[in-house]
């Protein structure tokens, strides 16, 4: 009478999402994790995010989690509430380590060197400073925020240039 229930499987094509289960694109199963472009304890490498990580991390996530939420979140209200968390429970690694994941799941980032949020519960610093030298290293320039940063790539976007140096007379 009935046709027999066929059995769907999470990840299969056409398949509903499974409550629970996470769901990507189909675009983006099946895609081979690729390596960060630079690792955890490479902080050395760009003193000037590991000064602001260290002295301010506040402002280092709210420009990770602006870029990452894609303009829909503020560096100032990301870096407003993880400054809070910081503060008054010293739990923001858990706040953080949820853009670290989505972060990875953006780019197809391995799970590298383990779970995101023991990467921030132990190396708070170093996550963030990875992060935003991930960032960096796919061409987002981080002080200019999500807005900037797409009206800089938008074609037939006026770009501030400069003024020319006049030089003067050599001798």
């Amino acid at each position: 009478m009935y046709p027999p229930k066929q059995e769907t499987y999470p990840n299969q094509p056409n398949a509903p999402p499974v409550m629970g289960a996470p769901f990507y694109p189909a675009s983006m199963q099946n895609v081979t994790p690729q390596a960060w472009s630079s690792g955890l304890c490479d902080c050395g490498n760009d003193c000037g995010t590991c000064c602001l990580t260290w002295c301010c991390p506040c402002i280092t996530f709210g420009r990770i989690a602006e870029i990452v939420d894609q303009g829909t979140s503020s560096c100032g209200t990301s870096g407003a509430i993880y400054g809070l968390l910081m503060y008054l429970t010293g739990c923001q690694w858990i706040y953080s380590c949820a853009y670290r994941s989505k972060l990875r799941a953006q780019y197809s980032l391995v799970e590298d060197p383990c779970n995101d949020c023991l990467v921030h519960w132990c190396c708070q610093s170093c996550a963030l400073c990875q992060e935003y030298r991930e960032l960096q290293n796919r061409g987002f320039d981080m002080a200019l925020g999500w807005q900037g940063n797409m009206a800089r790539r938008q074609p037939g976007m006026a770009m501030t240039a400069p003024p020319p140096v006049q030089h003067g007379m050599m001798q």
